[in-house]
């Protein structure tokens, strides 16, 4: 992903309306980018402030996009062990397809 891809889906990650790829391919750039996670963390503090405020809240931006990048973490990693889990079965009903077939005609 290059970093102009990933500032444009800066407000989808924010909004929540990333999928699992996008997801994945956004929060492995802003982990290694710094350019790129300075302006998440820039537009996260304006967005979500400005509705803290507007609401009168108490709030911990920094402590919000912690928690919002590791929610992001956990939903690949989570997207990743059901894809894993998935292949395991793919294979299994290959297998065993496979196994069928050499029965018929031995």
């Amino acid at each position: 992903m290059t970093c102009r891809e990933c500032e444009k889906q800066i407000p989808d990650f924010i909004g929540r309306k990333m999928d699992y790829m996008k997801t994945k391919r956004f929060t492995e750039h802003v982990d290694t980018c710094e350019n790129c996670h300075e302006e998440l963390v820039i537009q996260f503090l304006i967005q979500e402030g400005m509705i803290h405020l507007e609401e009168g809240d108490v709030f911990d931006l920094q402590g919000e996009l912690r928690e919002r990048m590791e929610e992001a973490h956990i939903k690949v990693r989570i997207n990743e062990g059901i894809l894993r889990v998935a292949t395991l079965f793919e294979l299994i009903a290959i297998a065993g397809i496979l196994g069928v077939v050499a029965w018929i005609l031995l």
